[in-house]
């Protein structure tokens, strides 16, 4: 092995409740396996079962709400910790708006996308203050390296904080748990199963994907539409006028709706990267998404189709016809693939910091 490291990770709440905290989560675990020193800075550790090799320290869980003064509060803590007990042969990683670190990875599209509002949107507290916390996290003296999670966050990035400059550190997209696969079985002509899964179900595009699979549904009046994630009651309104063929399941484990789909449909308004979609691909689930979905650009043409966002209801439909119950060979992006692109990272930053 190469040098040993120490890295110290930044993030609010520690496990995989999350997103980001899934990302941050598997990425330390695999970054201790390798051997590597790792220390993670939080509020929470939020698991029953700490992970081993891993050293967490919990600053007590702040106040979150408004949001913004959340960040501002987590920052002030961090700053004192590293005051406190920093080391300085330290990487310090951090996936929050905080002023100390030498790396941030963005798992969101840049705050700074609000510059393009009207004037009188941009006057609040609330906008000023992210938007300093965003310039001082991208842009400070220390920081080393911005690694955005897809391409498109690293585009945004680009466009609004060319202070980055060399600093841009590749994309590196999440990875995949292993998990349950697909059968290959094949799919009536009048029936199938299709899911959607994503709680912020707005975003995501709940409303866009109901209408393509009642569309469809005039075609395959036995399909039914699996709707995993939002509380029940608060999406039942999309579906006032269907006669059956669907099911709100709420907040489930979707590793095991994998299995039991035929393709995941994602019409995204906005989606940094997609971890959903990954997952669906990695258990063998065709998928039809938006163009505003990060990962996008890895959606080979025999795993799905993605479509423009102002698509019409008929073209969504189209795409999941084209596209249910395909099958293909998995191939799988795993967590250890995403720690090295970070040790390589971390490696390259030591050895320019030596010179």
């Amino acid at each position: 092995m190469d040098k040993k490291l120490n890295v110290l990770h930044i993030v609010r709440r520690y496990g995989p409740t999350g997103g980001m905290e899934r990302y941050v989560w598997e990425v330390t675990r695999e970054l201790a396996k390798a051997g590597h020193d790792v220390s993670v800075l939080c509020e929470a550790c939020c698991t029953d079962t700490r992970p081993e090799n891993i050293h967490v320290h919990e600053l007590g869980e702040q106040v979150s709400k408004p949001r913004w003064l959340g960040h501002l509060r987590f920052s002030k803590c961090v700053h004192k910790w590293l005051q406190d007990h920093g080391k300085p042969d330290t990487i310090i990683h951090s996936h929050e708006r905080t002023g100390n670190h030498h790396v941030t990875t963005f798992h969101s599209p840049p705050f700074a996308r609000i510059k393009d509002a009207p004037w009188w949107k941009k006057l609040s507290p609330r906008v000023q203050t992210n938007l300093w916390l965003e310039r001082r996290e991208v842009c400070s003296s220390q920081v080393k390296a911005v690694v955005p999670n897809s391409a498109m966050t690293a585009s945004l990035l680009s466009r609004y904080y060319p202070c980055i400059g060399k600093r841009m550190a590749k994309s590196v997209p999440p990875g995949v748990s292993p998990g349950p696969k697909r059968s290959d079985r094949p799919v009536p002509h009048d029936a199938g199963v299709i899911g959607f899964i994503g709680r912020e179900w707005k975003r995501k595009g709940l409303d866009i994907a109901a209408l393509a699979v009642a569309e469809l549904r005039k075609k395959r009046p036995g399909l039914e539409f699996r709707v995993a994630g939002p509380e029940p009651d608060e999406i039942r309104h999309l579906f006032t006028n269907w006669d059956g063929g669907f099911r709100l399941l709420g907040q489930i484990d979707s590793s095991e709706l994998y299995p039991q789909l035929d393709l995941l449909l994602h019409p995204a308004r906005q989606e940094p990267y997609g971890m959903v979609i990954a997952e669906a691909m990695a258990a063998g689930v065709p998928v039809v998404i938006s163009d505003q979905c990060g990962i996008a650009p890895e959606v080979p043409n025999r795993m799905g189709a993605v479509c423009p966002l102002n698509a019409l209801a008929q073209d969504w439909s189209m795409a999941c016809e084209k596209h249910i119950g395909t099958s293909f060979p998995t191939d799988v992006r795993n967590w250890q693939l995403v720690a090295l692109d970070y040790i390589h990272l971390y490696q390259s930053l030591a050895q320019n910091a030596a010179h």
